[in-house]
């Protein structure tokens, strides 16, 4: 198992910046893929970026050129960096873990971002 502590969120004005961080409880790089999602009230969770054990990255078309996934090996620990933020950005965070030959998900409590404008 994998266990997920995210923080880093906050208010911000539109044009901000924020970074997320998100602690893990086993050794990053033997997790297949760490990622960010994020789910505003009404609507569905959505993949906001991710970044796999051998270090390729994506991102939604949404954020691309204005956030940033890092990782840190030594602390564990996965990054999202948030540049250019919008009102639209507003959001629960969650960090995603994909792990094990069966890909078991696991899960933060998430992280509250709101962008005001």
């Amino acid at each position: 198992q994998v266990q997920l502590v995210e923080s880093g969120g906050g208010l911000v004005q539109a044009g901000g910046s924020l970074r997320l961080s998100c602690a893990a409880s086993r050794n990053i790089f033997s997790i297949n893929t760490l990622g960010w999602y994020r789910q505003a009230p009404g609507k569905q969770r959505e993949l906001v970026a991710s970044i796999t054990s051998g270090g390729i990255t994506g991102y939604a078309d949404a954020v691309k050129g204005r956030f940033t996934i890092s990782r840190d090996g030594a602390k564990n620990t996965v990054y999202l960096q948030m540049t250019s933020l919008k009102p639209e950005d507003t959001a629960v965070y969650y960090c995603n873990a994909q792990y094990g030959l069966l890909r078991t998900n696991g899960w933060g409590q998430g992280t509250q971002v709101t962008v005001s404008s």
